[in-house]
């Protein structure tokens, strides 16, 4: 496999795409499938798939295409599934216990440690397996426990504190579902920002001018 030092963003974006679709093929019991085909079923071109794969090797063999279960358990490896990641998860409103409800870490790559809230009520309380923390013993948590990444699920008037709080305790990854803009202050930390109004609005903008 080739190193992913110099492997472009918009590459990486694109593997949870085909980890998902070859995860349908084989829970389907495909055994195997052709760039074309698969460019078919995703909407995109079979140029772009090997393109994207040969990034990490190339993974098909000519005239028979690819291993779907192969495949599938490769761009896991790549992704990181195989490796999980410790992380907790900041605010407890109806956001984050939606997202600490429904999501399936585990399957990837996530190793849910805790969760944490200002709320004393919800203190020593569970959702699923994943105990309920007050604030005030994050950084006691994050002292023996050492997660590496954190779902933020906090108002925007109080993100920023919070972060500022996370990165000194060793949070080098977040999962921002807030509307603060960690990279402008801390640069060299990893963020995935998930604007939900965001996606509205642009779905809103196909519908109204017909894109």
């Amino acid at each position: 496999m080739s190193s992913n030092v110099n492997i472009s963003m918009s590459v990486i974006k694109r593997l949870p795409r085909y980890y998902r679709f070859l995860g349908k093929l084989r829970d389907e019991g495909h055994l195997r499938i052709s760039s074309g085909a698969l460019s078919s079923m995703m909407g995109t071109t079979a140029s772009q798939i090997r393109q994207d794969l040969n990034c990490f090797g190339g993974f098909g063999q000519q005239g028979y295409g690819y291993n779907v279960e192969q495949l599938y358990n490769e761009i896991g490896k790549i992704l990181g599934v195989d490796r999980m990641l410790d992380s907790i998860l900041i605010g407890v409103g109806n956001l984050g216990r939606a997202i600490a409800s429904h999501m399936e870490f585990e399957k990837r790559g996530i190793a849910l440690l805790g969760i944490f809230d200002k709320n004393p009520s919800l203190a020593g309380t569970s959702i699923k397996q994943y105990k309920i923390y007050h604030a005030d013993q994050l950084k006691e948590f994050c002292a023996e426990h050492h997660p590496k990444m954190a779902i933020v699920c906090t108002p925007t008037v109080s993100t920023e504190k919070v972060i500022d709080e996370l990165v000194s305790y060793g949070i080098t990854g977040f999962w921002n579902y807030s509307h603060f803009d960690i990279l402008s202050k801390y640069p060299n930390v990893n963020v995935q920002n998930v604007h939900l109004s965001d996606s509205l609005l642009t779905l809103g903008y196909q519908m109204k001018n017909n894109c």
